[in-house]
């Protein structure tokens, strides 16, 4: 990681390949701010410390029964006390791959994310079923959007 360089974590779980193929997007758009720094990880392979260095912060998930995945949610229970306290302003947005309308996930998300004082800096992007060519252009230009608005100071 370069100095002086804003950080954008991208945290995301998969288990059909359809929010792998979205966090990879995510993460192409956001890899051309040459001025942010990205780093993309599975949800079980994040920590407090990855957490800790993070300017900003792309949360993916597919919906698991009207819920985030387990595997995002247990990221959650092992950073949140770690860090609590130290997160506050950090902004984020979020992106769902959903069998049905991806609205739970990204409500309990967003009630987890209020705990940490985490701000919202954008509209979670919802894919529902198949994923796209169009939903990866959508998920290049989040990433583009959140890198950009990290490395101009905008969030």
């Amino acid at each position: 990681m370069s100095e002086g360089k804003r950080r954008l974590l991208i945290v995301y779980h998969t288990q059909t390949g359809h929010t792998g193929r979205l966090a990879d997007a995510v993460a192409a758009g956001a890899r051309s701010v040459e001025e942010c720094d990205t780093v993309l990880l599975r949800a079980f392979d994040a920590g407090a410390d990855d957490l800790r260095h993070a300017d900003g912060l792309l949360l993916g998930t597919p919906e698991n029964f009207g819920y985030m995945s387990g595997a995002l949610k247990d990221f959650f229970d092992r950073t949140y006390y770690a860090v609590e306290g130290e997160m506050a302003g950090v902004p984020y947005g979020v992106f769902v791959s959903a069998g049905n309308d991806g609205r739970g996930a990204v409500r309990e998300i967003g009630r987890i994310a209020n705990g940490y004082g985490w701000r919202q800096v954008c509209d979670a992007m919802i894919v529902r079923g198949e994923v796209g060519e169009d939903d990866l252009a959508n998920a290049r230009d989040l990433g583009e959007a959140m890198a950009s608005g990290l490395a101009l100071g905008v969030f």
